[in-house]
């Protein structure tokens, strides 16, 4: 096949007017650009840093090579470096800044570097190995694909390249055509393998074989989103950058197969939207995604823009870009800017969102985000997270997971996926998930009890685990959240025996974090939080330093708190989270008070049942929060002159409320 038939003849169309996109991104997405153009001035210096967007293991020091390419060099004790280094992403970026200049430097890059890879790292060789995983293979398919797009008039590319580059292809397609079992199915692996098998099958020639190919792939995408991703649109793994990444192949597949006309089963179009919504849901107001499991602090709004698009969803429009993005606009071409542009304005996510199956639940309030996990571990890219609390206002997040760092098999990899790592609680100073190695464990624990309600503008987040049964432990946490500047944490372990009980609090790096007594400040520009803590036993608040880990291989200093309590038995653990603007702080108060019963006329211990009253600015409150069933045989109680029925019942005592109050939960 020559390179003029070729590209009359290719099917892989998501560029439809090269200039015209490469004339909107210089008018509209000018950093963008900037950076694409210097990551493909360095690799045209044969320099080489990973610090794209959707870039998986980002790295902060370029390699640089003299002489000729060792495509299989490894510079430090992460194999990610080789990993990334083979996937080629970079050469999109040539690509790019070839549309944008024309200057023959970028495709004779891409060409010459094209040609010394095929020839120098081959599938059959053994010390190719680490360049031949099918992730990578999958990954080539769709990067190299989409960058041979952007040289379709350069003489650069020769009928020699590109039968190079098409005997690569089919080569590439073989080896992922044949590559499939339990493992694939249910990892994100597999999904991308056949995203790459897709790909290819469109960029070989039309054939028996490759019509095999694409059918075949899309069997597979069935298949696997089917099983992987639950029917709330969670990614099974529990990891906002892998399903992002997962997200990112089907919409490729929901864009050609429309283009193409191809068949496609209904379950892909319809869980791909699932998942676009699921994301939404846990998008930051700033736009990124949350640091849960395996993730990278990462704008996401480029995969819900697209995502807005390709399903006219008016709100995922809200939670995207205002106008098509650089990377969005070069995947859906130029005549989706004006369709993208007439979808209508809608109000952006409030509220509760709740994705059931997976155990998460999200509040968005004006600047208020908050977000509750207790669901399953998410195999090896999830963290010992069960429980975990994220608090995010006025422009910056509080209370934050710390990330994910490394994936090498050693401390740090642990000191950031352990339960510690987490703004939850631990028994005894022990994870109540414990790891085996980077990806395996020795010890799971269970989710159980995930309830998540809404009602009269209060909110309420439930959930357990099984992580301490033996060691005679259950411990549960009730979130109430009863306005945009206050919430109540509530944690108590039902217990046998004397243990130490830990409730763990990492801040972001932008405040400052003191302690005194039972009441810690974080300070910084924007917010002025306090963390008030109150226990039916005596409490010992520390501050430890520790770590924050934005993105893959980098880390800086964090401080968190850590408020610890001992029982016989029973014990309870309450943290008020009191939120103001830096420059408007007021204190916050917080008091237990006795439950007695109205039927009985007696005091209900604290195994049985709690009151938490607190006062913050112009609000006051009382929480009663059951740990038993209490109301037999006819009962009602009584805090504070409150009176009420059910497990949590929260009373605006601003508003007078003194009967029946606000049942949260039965």
């Amino acid at each position: 096949m020559t390179r003029s038939e070729y590209f009359k003849t290719n099917r892989i169309r998501f560029i439809d007017d090269r200039d015209a996109i490469a004339g909107y991104v210089t008018q509209h997405a000018t950093a963008d650009l900037e950076h694409v153009i210097q990551v493909a001035d360095d690799v045209v210096d044969q320099s080489f840093l990973f610090n794209l967007r959707w870039d998986m293991e980002q790295t902060h020091e370029p390699v640089v090579f003299d002489g000729e390419i060792d495509w299989l060099c490894q510079p430090g004790d992460d194999s990610e470096w080789v990993f990334a280094f083979n996937r080629m992403r970079y050469w999109i970026c040539l690509g790019q800044a070839y549309a944008h200049s024309g200057d023959e430097r970028y495709a004779q890059t891409f060409a010459d570097q094209l040609c010394h890879w095929i020839e120098t790292v081959r599938r059959d060789d053994p010390s190719c190995a680490k360049a031949w995983r099918s992730i990578e293979a999958g990954l080539r398919m769709e990067y190299w694909t989409k960058a041979m797009q952007y040289f379709s008039d350069s003489p650069a590319i020769t009928d020699e390249v590109l039968a190079c580059y098409l005997v690569s292809i089919a080569d590439h397609a073989e080896f992922l055509y044949s590559v499939w079992g339990s493992y694939h199915l249910m990892s994100n692996w597999g999904v991308l393998e056949n995203h790459g098998l897709f790909l290819a099958s469109l960029a070989m020639s039309d054939s028996a074989l490759s019509r095999r190919y694409t059918e075949e792939a899309l069997r597979r995408l069935a298949l696997q989103i089917e099983i992987q991703v639950y029917d709330d649109g969670m990614q099974w793994e529990q990891s906002p950058m892998y399903h992002n990444e997962v997200t990112h192949c089907y919409l490729d597949v929901v864009l050609l197969s429309r283009r193409l006309g191809l068949q496609v089963p209904p379950i892909i179009e319809e869980k791909t939207h699932l998942m676009c919504r699921a994301a939404m849901m846990w998008q930051k107001p700033d736009g990124t995604q949350p640091t849960m499991g395996d993730s990278d602090r990462v704008d996401q709004r480029d995969i819900i823009t697209k995502a807005a698009y390709l399903f006219a969803d008016v709100q995922l429009k809200a939670a995207g870009y205002e106008r098509l993005d650089f990377d969005s606009v070069w995947d859906l071409g130029h005549r989706a800017i004006e369709a993208y542009d007439r979808l209508p304005e809608a109000e952006s996510l409030q509220g509760l969102s709740v994705l059931g199956e997976s155990g998460n639940a999200f509040y968005h309030h004006g600047g208020l985000y908050v977000r509750f996990h207790c669901g399953t571990l998410g195999a090896g890219h999830g963290h010992s997270d069960k429980l975990h609390l994220d608090v995010y206002a006025h422009g910056e997040d509080i209370l934050i997971d710390p990330g994910r760092y490394t994936y090498v098999d050693k401390p740090e990899r642990y000191e950031f996926k352990d339960s510690t790592a987490h703004n939850t609680t631990t028994v005894d100073n022990l994870n109540f998930t414990v790891c085996k190695d980077s990806w395996e464990c020795s010890k799971l624990s269970a989710p159980i009890g995930f309830k998540a309600v809404e009602k009269n503008g209060l909110v309420a987040l439930q959930g357990s685990h099984q992580g301490y049964l033996d060691r005679g432990v259950l411990p549960r946490r009730t979130i109430t959240i009863l306005g945009e500047d206050l919430i109540l944490v509530s944690d108590v372990f039902i217990a046998q025996g004397e243990h130490r009980y830990q409730s763990h609090w990492h801040f972001n790096d932008s405040g400052e974090v003191h302690t005194t007594a039972n009441r810690t400040h974080f300070t910084s520009a924007k917010n002025h939080v306090e963390l008030l803590s109150v226990s039916n036993h005596p409490i010992k608040p520390i501050i430890k330093e520790t770590r924050l880990s934005r993105r893959y291989n980098e880390a800086v200093e964090n401080k968190t708190l850590v408020v610890q309590t001992e029982s016989n038995g029973f014990a309870s653990l309450h943290t008020v989270i009191a939120i103001n603007k830096a420059d408007s702080f007021e204190a916050a108060t917080v008091e237990k008070i006795p439950v007695f019963s109205n039927f009985k006329e007696i005091q209900f211990s604290d195994d049985m049942i709690e009151a938490v009253k607190i006062q913050h600015k112009e609000s006051a409150f009382l929480v009663v929060l059951a740990h038993q069933e209490w109301a037999s045989p006819t009962d009602t109680f009584n805090a504070d002159g409150c009176i009420g029925f059910g497990s949590l019942v929260v009373f605006d005592l601003t508003k007078g409320e003194r009967e029946i109050g606000t049942r949260l939960l039965c």
